[in-house]
This record gives C-alpha cells, structure tokens and sequence, in this order.
C-alpha cells in the first residue's frame, strides 16, 4: 500500500500530464536507441560476412574497409533523414547496398589470391622459354610422328598461354572496377546528404537506386568471368 503515497489524491490534471510526457519521451529515446543498435548489428554482420582482415594485401584491405565505411555512413545518412517517410524512401532506394558491398569483397578477395600467386607470376616467363623450345625442336624435327606430337605441346602451350593473357587483363579490368566502385559509393553517400523530402519521387532519387542495381550487375558480371577464366586456366595448365 505505501508504494502507492506519490500518487496524487486530488485528481490535479498536471501530473497526469507530466507522466505522459515522460512516457512519451521514453519511447522516443527507447526507438532512437533501437534504431541505432539495429545499425550497428547490421553493420557487424556485414563486417563478419566481409571480414576486411581475410583480404592479404594491403591496398585491397583498404579498399573493403572504406566500402564498409561508406555503408556506415549512408545508413547514419538514412537514420537523420528529415522523415520517416524519407527514412523508408531512402532504405528501399540504397537496399542493394549489402550486394554491392558482398560483390566487393568477392573482387578483392579473388584479386589478393591473383596477388599472391607466386607461381602465377612466374608462369608468362615459363610459357615463354617452353614455347621457343618447342618451336626450335619442331625445326629441326623430321619424323613426322615426332613433329605431330610437338606440335600438339605446342598447341597446348599456346591455349595456356591465351588463358594466362585473358586472366591478367580480367585482372586489370576488376582493379579498374574496385576504383569505379568506390567513387560510386562516395557518390551515392553525398547524393543522400543533400536528398530532402522533395526529392522522394525525383530524377536523383532513381539514379542513387539504378546506379546501386547497375553496380552490383557490374560486379557479378566481373566476378563470373573471373571465375571462368581461372577455370580455363586450370583447363588449360
């Protein structure tokens, strides 16, 4: 009975007043505090699914830790929105943004194992010094079984060969794209700091969610030739 003495006894409007504000300022620091922890797990996931530290090499470890920056930084962009109806505008405009990220990631992690290929980096040397020596022998070769199996080494040397120049100038053209990606990202996260209410249904608002689309498909595209050129490469070694 005692833990009820505080409540007033003479019906006065004010304190019923003050309790509803309270409680209603309870909501509002409870969901800000939510909305803030839900980022930051969304964030960890990504961060554990991308983990920066399984990529080797430095300068591509960079370029996966500024893309999770960037992907902080747009949903911190998102939560101060003006509104809630620009704050879901936003999120479904920017949702491939995790599949842009996780195609990153992908890139760089195949980009560091073409880095870190020791015998890959020896091997255009190789095929260089094996093909002379198969041209030399077929020269001077005049059994024609001989000569029909030099020039069977020496077709599948070359195969090799084109496999290997194909691979390296996938690999030129995904360096290339991790830089696009990035200026993409930086792009997208300076469009949503100047994005207002009236910009819901604008011409800059479809071009952050087309260019999000077109950089993920970008991405995958890269990343399945990647794959079938170290397949063939395989093929061909």
């Amino acid at each position: 009975m005692g833990a009820f003495f505080l409540w007033p006894e003479d019906g006065r409007w004010w304190f019923w007043l003050i309790l509803g504000v309270a409680g209603e300022a309870l909501i509002i620091v409870t969901s800000l505090t939510d909305a803030a922890t839900a980022r930051q797990v969304v964030a960890d996931m990504l961060r554990q699914t991308n983990d920066p530290a399984e990529v080797q090499t430095p300068a591509l470890r960079s370029v996966v830790e500024r893309a999770l920056d960037y992907q902080q930084r747009i949903a911190q962009a998102i939560a101060h929105a003006p509104s809630r109806t620009l704050q879901a505008h936003l999120q479904d405009t920017t949702a491939g943004i995790q599949d842009w990220i996780a195609g990153l990631f992908r890139l760089a992690k195949r980009l560091d194992e073409y880095e870190g290929d020791d015998l890959l980096r020896g091997e255009t040397a190789v095929l260089q010094t094996a093909l002379q020596q198969l041209r030399t022998r077929l020269d001077s070769a005049t059994e024609p079984n001989v000569r029909a199996e030099i020039q069977q080494a020496l077709r599948g040397r070359e195969l090799q060969r084109e496999n290997l120049q194909r691979l390296q100038r996938t690999m030129e053209r995904a360096r290339y794209q991790i830089d696009v990606t990035l200026s993409a990202l930086a792009t997208v996260y300076s469009q949503l700091l100047l994005m207002s209410a009236q910009d819901l249904d604008s011409a800059r608002s479809q071009r952050i969610g087309e260019s999000i689309r077109e950089q993920v498909a970008s991405l995958d595209d890269l990343l399945g030739t990647m794959n079938e050129v170290y397949a063939g490469r395989a093929g061909g070694a």
